[in-house]
This record gives C-alpha cells, sequence and structure tokens, in this order.
C-alpha cells in the first residue's frame, strides 16, 4: 500500500507536534528569565543566594504569600503588658543541632547567631507526668524507651551496612523489647520520644531512614534543640539572607502571585500564574512542599513521568499543630521551672499529649502563655473544628491535670490550620517504611530543566530547616552548571530494588556525610 507524500508529510507534521514540548519558548508576552524559582521558603530563598553568589543574577522568585519564610512561619499572639502582642512560631520553632567542636556546624545555627535570633536550650529534663486524675511519675518508662530505642539504632547500623530490608519504627521497637500496648502512659512516653519529632507513629516511619535522619543531625552537630522566640519572627533569617542579594521592591521578588500549572520541555520551563501572568525561564526550580505535589493544586504539562510521580506519592506530608493559649499571668497554674508537661490521656494516644511553658526562665515570664502540640490524626480533627471546640478540649484535659478549680479560661487562644493551607499543605515530610533510597531519589531528581528542592528531597536531613537549606544549595548548583553548558542531571531510577546498597550512598543520591557520627554524642 502506498501512501502518497503529501499525507506523509501530514503525519510527520502531526507526530512533531504530538512530540514537542508544551509551549517550547514561544509565548512572547511571559516574563523572561534565566531561572525561575517557586517558593520563598528557605530552599527557594538559599536557591537565589547560591545563584547571585555566582553572579547569575538573572532570575525570578515566585511566592504565594505576601512575604517570604515559607513553612517558617511567626504571628501575633495575646498581650504583653503594655497592650502590644507577643510573637509566636506557626511553624519551624527549633535550631535542631547545633555545633560540637571540631565537627561541622549546623548552617541555621550559624545564621541564628549571624542575625542575633533570641532563644533557649529546651531541656527535656525538665517535665512532669499527668494522666487523667494528675500528677503520676511515669518517668522510669522514658528510661525504658530509650533503652529500647539504642538496640533499635544498632539494628539500623546492620540494616544499612549489611543491605538487610528496612522494617518500621514500630517493627524494629518491638524486637527491641519495647511494646506499650494499651499501657496508656508508655503511649504517651513514646509519641513524646518519637511522634513529636517525625509527626507521624513508629508504624508509619522507616526504622532505617529515622535512624540515619536522627544521626546525621544530632549525633553530627550536637544533641541540643534551642528553642527560637524572637520578636522579629525566626524567618528573620531567611530574610536577613535575602537582603544580601535582594533590594528593597526588587523586581526579582513576585509575591502574592500563585502559580497554577508549569509547563516543562527540553528547551525551557513556562510558569502559569492564576492572575494571568506567566515566566519563560531556561530553568525552574521548584520548591513546593510533598503536601502541595500531592494535592495536584498544580499541575504539570506534560505530566510527570511515572517514576516521578510515584516519587511523589511514596513520601508523607506531615502535620504539626501547636495550640497557644495565654492565661492571665496572675492565674497561672503550672510550675513554671518545668519546661514541658506529658499527658497520657486514658482512651486516646496523642490526645493533646506535650504541655510547653513560655513563661518560664530564659523564655517569655510572666507572659502566661502555654501551648500544646498535636500531630496527623489529632491535628486533622482540631483542624475540622471551630476554636472554641478545641479550646473546650484543651481546658478539659489541663484541669483533670491540675483541677478543674484551678485552670482559669485563657485570654488568648489560636492555632494555624497547616493541612488546609494551599501553600503549604502540611509541616514536614516524613520517610516511610520499606522505601529504598532509589524512591528517595526519584522524589529529589529533575525532569528535563525542572528541579526541585525542599526538606523533602533531603536524604539525610528530610524533615529539618537545614535539609532544605543545604538542597536549595546543591540544586541551585546543578542549575549553574546547567547554565554554563555542563549539564548532566539528576539520577532517577525507573526500575526500583528492595534495599539500598552501600554503593548508592554518595552524592549523585543526596548522601553527603556519613551517619555514623560520634561529634555530638
Amino acid at each position: 500500500m502506498h501512501i502518497s507524500r503529501f499525507y506523509l508529510l501530514t503525519a510527520c507534521l502531526v507526530l512533531q507536534a504530538v512530540n514537542a514540548s508544551p509551549l517550547q519558548r514561544r509565548n512572547a508576552t511571559c516574563q523572561k528569565t534565566s531561572v525561575a524559582i517557586l517558593g520563598a521558603g528557605t530552599a527557594g530563598i538559599t536557591a537565589a543566594q547560591t545563584l547571585s553568589n555566582a553572579s547569575v543574577t538573572d532570575f525570578l522568585i515566585v511566592e504565594y504569600q505576601p512575604h517570604i519564610g515559607g513553612r517558617v512561619a511567626h504571628t501575633t499572639f495575646g498581650a504583653k503588658p503594655d497592650g502590644t502582642p507577643y510573637i509566636v512560631e506557626l511553624g519551624a520553632n527549633w535550631v535542631q543541632g547545633l555545633v560540637t567542636p571540631p565537627g561541622p556546624e549546623n548552617p541555621i545555627w550559624a545564621l541564628a547567631q549571624r542575625y542575633n535570633l533570641t532563644n533557649t536550650y529546651s531541656n527535656y529534663s525538665s517535665i512532669q507526668t499527668f494522666n487523667e486524675t494528675g500528677p503520676v511519675d511515669y518517668l522510669d518508662l522514658l528510661d525504658d524507651f530509650e533503652d529500647a530505642y539504642s538496640i533499635l539504632e544498632e539494628d539500623a547500623g546492620y540494616i544499612l551496612s549489611e543491605n538487610l530490608q528496612d522494617q518500621s519504627v514500630r517493627s524494629g521497637l518491638s524486637l527491641s523489647g519495647w511494646k506499650p500496648g494499651k499501657n496508656m502512659a508508655a503511649q504517651a512516653t513514646e509519641w513524646w520520644e518519637f511522634d513529636w519529632e517525625y509527626s507521624f507513629n513508629p508504624e508509619q516511619s522507616s526504622e532505617e531512614w529515622a535512624i540515619i535522619n536522627y544521626n546525621t543531625t544530632f549525633y553530627q552537630y550536637s544533641e541540643a534543640n534551642n528553642y527560637v522566640f524572637d520578636e522579629r519572627g525566626f524567618s528573620a533569617f531567611i530574610t536577613g539572607e535575602a537582603s544580601t542579594f535582594l533590594t528593597p521592591n526588587d523586581t526579582r521578588l513576585l509575591l502574592n502571585t500563585i502559580v497554577t500549572n508549569v509547563s516543562y520541555s527540553d528547551v525551557g520551563v513556562t510558569i502559569y500564574n492564576n492572575d494571568g501572568t506567566c515566566i519563560d525561564a531556561d530553568y525552574a526550580i521548584c520548591t513546593f512542599s510533598v503536601g502541595v505535589l500531592q494535592s495536584d493544586a498544580v499541575t504539570f504539562s506534560p505530566d510527570l513521568p511515572y517514576w516521578k510521580q510515584q516519587g511523589i506519592e511514596t513520601f508523607s506530608m506531615g502535620t504539626y499543630t501547636k495550640i497557644f493559649m495565654q492565661f492571665p499571668p496572675d492565674q497561672v497554674f503550672w510550675n513554671t521551672s518545668t519546661q514541658f508537661f506529658l499527658y497520657a490521656d486514658p482512651d486516646e494516644r496523642g490526645y493533646f499529649p506535650v504541655f510547653q511553658s513560655l513563661d518560664g526562665p530564659g523564655f517569655l515570664p510572666g507572659s502566661g502563655i502555654l501551648f500544646v502540640t498535636v500531630v496527623q490524626e489529632q491535628s486533622y480533627r482540631v483542624e475540622a473544628q471551630n476554636d472554641e471546640q478545641t479550646k473546650e478540649q484543651v481546658l478539659a484535659v489541663l484541669r483533670n491535670m491540675y483541677g478543674p478549680e484551678n485552670v482559669p479560661m485563657p485570654t488568648a487562644f489560636m492555632y494555624p490550620r497547616w493541612s488546609l493551607e494551599p501553600w503549604a499543605y502540611g509541616s514536614y515530610s516524613n520517610w516511610p517504611p520499606a522505601t529504598t533510597l532509589e524512591m528517595h531519589q526519584n522524589l529529589r531528581a529533575n525532569v528535563s530543566r525542572l528541579y526541585f528542592a525542599g526538606e523533602a528531597t533531603s536524604t539525610e536531613y528530610y524533615g529539618f530547616l537545614h535539609g532544605a537549606y543545604f538542597e536549595g544549595q546543591l540544586v541551585a548548583t546543578d542549575v549553574i552548571s546547567c547554565l554554563k553548558g555542563n549539564c548532566s542531571g539528576e539520577v532517577n531510577y525507573e526500575v526500583l530494588h528492595g534495599t539500598t546498597d552501600l554503593s548508592q550512598l554518595d552524592l549523585a543520591n543526596g548522601w553527603e556525610v556519613t551517619s555514623f557520627q560520634t561529634y555530638g554524642f
């Protein structure tokens, strides 16, 4: 059968049109730039700073909110004696791991010092335990958990070094002798020791990577956690760094700009915004959270390849909710010399479990501020309620702990709803059990000229601010190489294996330092 040259030519043109990438640099109305950075949080601003330091100044930063900072977010709350409000942090709140000479320094700690952020050491030994009957001493359970955790750490080291099958933290703890069962004091202890850090429970977390994650921060830098409560907000370090390369009202910073579509190809990336504007970039760095990527709030054209979608959908986005209360300073009912109060509910694990006092030495004495933290399912529950319902529940717990006659009504009450924020859809990421380094690398890897960065893409520091900082630097460095014509792209895996081989622990897969460190231990 013969096909005419006309039909053959037509077929070829159609095939070219199908294979062509969307909007191949053809939209003359779009603003042009070399690099578009999507998001002005820690990763985005660090990426922009890295570009600027390499004399790449032709970039645009696109940010949903009216300010930079991302999930390092603060707000006003309550009232001081003079009537002005306090500042409290809604999101990231601690510098986690500082420095232990001669080891390296956590870059967030270095920045906190550079910008003189007010902070105080969180003393986790300053704790009192309660149940529904009031004060009850079950501090011995903390020692029992930590004994089991030491065995868990050793086992995770074997999994890593011997290329063994990963398992959940729950499996590892059970095999290490920790089985809380229906002992609600033990359940509260476990929440204090694990969920509070990872925002997920042990069943939902990888043993191998949870231990790697903990060790590379706290054993490399130090075991200290310093709580930040600066009047400028914790994000002052981000705005401070931004001011080193952005001028006031810099036209390269596009605030209040909501991205709706990212169209990518081998020749560039076009960003479409809900106000009808667009950006035509040679490269783009996407710092959207895993929660945003999973929500389909932003579409990609063409659809992201299956390996990329699988990486995005496999990792978890946690929600960490701090519920703030201010009580009359002359009616403070808790011991202000104690930092933490652990509550074991008789029925529900993680039901308003950890209260923290800001009315105490080194914090905000005389403020009358107390806050309680919940995560995941309990976060979703309070997010679905109005403030009054949640306030009644929290007060009921406090009255169980201290007696109904001792707990007055708060003068201020507030909490964020992180999983409902359309620019975040959660607080920070977590690594699920039996998930390999290859799968995580698929979350990290670029697709054509579209690159990804953020705390979630950090192999060793996921969930931490310094993870976002390092990833912003690394990805910007890759893009700089591309702009210079030396572009190798990032590794991805279309065929996945069941374990993580030691040979894969390299920079190409985001592995920067060994997890077997003891500087901070």
